[in-house]
């Protein structure tokens, strides 16, 4: 570190860039140095550190450090290599209405049912002749109370 006029400290920093994801970051020199020690001469960035320690967690069998990189650097090669799907906004509508047109084909009943009961159509076409009011009351054969009252 060095004094900067007016006050400010200047930090000296280096780039580094990940072994396994090719990020590059400005960090001090003995942060950089730290981190090689941990990752056997690598300089590994915070979230592939934390993907390597959920390899080892993960593993059904207990693995190196070593062994957990060399994992994760195939898994991050393997990702960068692939490549990004052709006319991806085309497949991302052509899915949407499929998942459309299955919802508006499914058969009603297989939808949500309402909370309120219905009459079905040929009791509400006999009300309607009768001249009542179409669902508007909930047709009830006695009350309950008298059943207590007695």
């Amino acid at each position: 570190m060095s004094a900067k006029s007016g006050g400010q400290i200047e930090v000296e920093s280096e780039s580094a860039r990940c072994a396994c994801c090719d990020l590059t970051e400005e960090c001090t020199p003995e942060y950089i140095s730290k981190v090689r020690e941990t990752h056997q001469g690598r300089w590994i960035c915070g979230l592939c550190d934390e993907a390597i320690k959920d390899e080892i967690y993960r593993s059904r069998r207990a693995i190196s450090t070593e062994e957990a990189i060399d994992r994760h650097m195939s898994f991050s090669r393997s990702f960068r290599s692939a490549s990004p799907p052709s006319n991806a906004s085309e497949r991302l509508i052509a899915a949407v209405s499929r998942l459309l047109r299955r919802s508006l084909d499914s058969p009603r009943e297989a939808r949500s049912t309402p909370t309120t009961p219905r009459m079905d159509v040929a009791a509400e076409s006999s009300a309607a002749a009768a001249g009542s009011h179409r669902g508007s009351e909930l047709p009830r054969s006695e009350s309950c109370f008298s059943a207590f009252a007695r």
